[in-house]
């Protein structure tokens, strides 16, 4: 038989104008059905009546032959679409890219595709964008750093999701732990007076992160002062996120010997801001970021920073979401991953006091 199957591989390989092999072309060459061809390909429930040698001449004439599935026709038949909407804040930033990395990474080994959508926190583009991606069919939603305020019309997996909605599967750190482990490493380096980036408004996880850590700062005895705390009020996917911050911060004329910044991205652009002014880091003072972005250890100084596992985050995103579309595992509400600290060069014990000219 794959001898066979070799043969007329071989003739189509050599007349150009021989159309593609379809389910019709395997049925009329192992003389079955279409419909069993199928069911064996797709491993559905119908496959089970059919003998395993059968299964395996299917498969094996499918590769010899070179049988590439007609997911048109397959949606057209099943009325599916395989198709997944990824609605994002935007693309090219270092926390939505490796997320949306880890989405591609995991479907890319599944019969479901994406559509990405990118709204940067307007609620008319976001509403219009979730409009057209109901209407192209997709099956269901995951959305990054994007706030859910009621139940969507399909299953929906948030990552960084904060509120619980109905239908919605939340993915997100603990946001205590990581302040705990954060605050503590600067606290057991000697720091006591500590400044901090509030992450901008519009982003999912500003209000919960910050929360967090007056929490858990109090727990601790750490002072969260006014003037030591800067809110970040520009939308970059770049370092000058932090950078206008932490001019602010050093415009104050406060003291302060380290910084627990918002995300990775504005802890790069306040030491850029800390060198221009003569500061050196971690001598004179000490920055801790968040994400554990790729940059966080090519820049140099290499920084400490609280990891969360983006690339992760996206794969289990797209795992949950097919769950949830394929009803094969239980519906759950919220996925919570644990963060790390991470210790490099950009922290380190308290030296001398901080000049804030």
């Amino acid at each position: 038989m794959i001898g066979e199957a070799t043969n007329l591989m071989r003739k189509r390989t050599s007349d150009t104008t021989e159309p593609r092999v379809t389910l019709k072309t395997l049925a009329e060459h192992l003389h079955l059905t279409a419909g069993t061809i199928s069911a064996a390909l797709n491993d559905s429930a119908a496959a089970r009546a059919i003998p395993e040698h059968t299964k395996r001449r299917i498969v094996e004439a499918a590769r010899e032959l070179n049988y590439k599935p007609n997911y048109f026709a397959r949606s057209l038949r099943l009325q599916r679409t395989y198709t997944i909407g990824v609605i994002t804040q935007q693309i090219g930033d270092p926390y939505g890219s490796a997320i949306i990395s880890g989405i591609e990474e995991y479907l890319r080994n599944s019969e479901y595709f994406f559509l990405t959508v990118i709204h940067r926190h307007d609620q008319r583009v976001l509403q219009n964008y979730s409009q057209m991606l109901l209407a192209r069919g997709v099956e269901g939603f995951i959305t990054v750093d994007t706030s859910i305020k009621e139940q969507p019309a399909l299953p929906t997996v948030a990552v960084a999701g904060h509120r619980h909605v109905p239908g919605v599967t939340n993915i997100t750190i603990d946001h205590k732990v990581a302040a705990r482990l954060a605050l503590t490493h600067l606290l057991e380096n000697g720091h006591r007076e500590i400044a901090f980036l509030k992450g901008q408004k519009d982003s999912s996880d500003s209000r919960t992160r910050w929360t967090a850590i007056c929490d858990v700062a109090k727990e601790l005895g750490v002072r969260v002062r006014s003037e030591l705390t800067v809110q970040i009020e520009t939308d970059l996917a770049t370092p000058e996120l932090g950078y206008p911050a932490a001019k602010l911060l050093l415009a104050r004329k406060q003291h302060f010997t380290a910084l627990f910044a918002y995300n990775d991205i504005s802890a790069i652009g306040a030491i850029q801001a800390f060198q221009e002014a003569g500061l050196r880091v971690p001598e004179d003072v000490s920055v801790v970021g968040f994400d554990d972005i790729p940059l966080a250890v090519i820049f140099k100084p290499e920084l400490t920073t609280i990891c969360q596992p983006l690339l992760r985050m996206g794969q289990i995103a797209a795992r949950t979401i097919i769950d949830q579309i394929e009803k094969t595992a239980e519906y759950m509400p919220e996925i919570m991953i644990e963060p790390e600290l991470i210790r490099r060069a950009s922290s380190g014990r308290v030296k001398k006091s901080v000049a804030t000219k």
